[in-house]
């Protein structure tokens, strides 16, 4: 039976969390009465997180693995996960336990009206002055220049129609922008609030240096959007893979 629900996750030497995150997602996800997978992307980890992937694999038939050759980044593994997603909604979420997995029901039964829900981390758990502050000046700024005016563009979780975000043609560094770019192709977005935890293991890669990235992207922003949605843009090479592995 094909999956309704596909739930992508990208990787990134995430060895400690990755095995308490599927107990977390199987535990919801079984609860909903639907056909699911979840497609775990390793994005060129440099510790055991593949290992524990395989070993997931080997008791959880809904899990599926996909192995960069190297680090390409976290659009690339998202755009790996659109492209092998078979679900009719797909939910994205960072594989750090940041994220909460119990707020992904009330955002599918949302889904069922909309094309995009966004998860909103209104009590953020991390850093004020490296990570609060710059994201609102982000999110104001995207706001502004794409229409789309969302608190929260960097929480990763979030939940889309698969025909609004498998058709896009992504480059290095868009996943700061999916609501913008997929509401091109459906513009039915509602933002919800979730559950927003503190990193239980490992240390994340991003800091008050991002804010200055999506200040340079704003300038050509508009010219992206269309390009991701043009029949005549050619799709850029974003990742090799270098194994995927299937339930069988």
């Amino acid at each position: 039976m094909n999956p309704e629900v596909s739930v992508v996750v990208p990787l990134h030497n995430e060895e400690q969390n990755i095995g308490p995150l599927i107990e977390e997602l199987t535990r919801v996800l079984s609860g909903l009465g639907l056909p699911y997978e979840v497609l775990l992307v390793d994005d060129g980890s440099t510790d055991r997180t593949f290992e524990r992937v395989v070993e997931l694999q080997t008791r959880d038939r809904a899990v599926r693995a996909i192995r960069f050759t190297r680090n390409f980044g976290q659009t690339a593994a998202f755009a790996a996960g659109f492209s092998h997603a078979r679900g009719q909604f797909i939910v994205t979420l960072d594989g750090d336990l940041q994220n909460d997995p119990s707020d992904i029901p009330k955002m599918l039964a949302i889904a069922r009206d909309k094309d995009i829900v966004c998860g909103w981390r209104r009590q953020r758990q991390d850093a004020f002055l490296t990570r609060h502050v710059p994201s609102v000046v982000a999110n104001w700024l995207l706001g502004l220049v794409s229409g789309v005016r969302i608190h929260d563009n960097g929480c990763s979780l979030k939940v889309f129609r698969a025909s609004v975000v498998k058709p896009l043609k992504l480059r290095p560094g868009m996943h700061r922008y999916f609501p913008a770019l997929a509401s091109q192709l459906g513009d039915r977005i509602q933002e919800v609030e979730v559950h927003h935890r503190p990193r239980r293991y490992g240390q994340s890669n991003y800091g008050l240096s991002r804010t200055f990235r999506v200040v340079g992207d704003l300038l050509q922003l508009r010219r992206l959007m269309r390009e991701a949605v043009a029949d005549r843009t050619e799709a850029p090479s974003l990742y090799e893979i270098a194994e995927i592995r299937e339930t069988a």
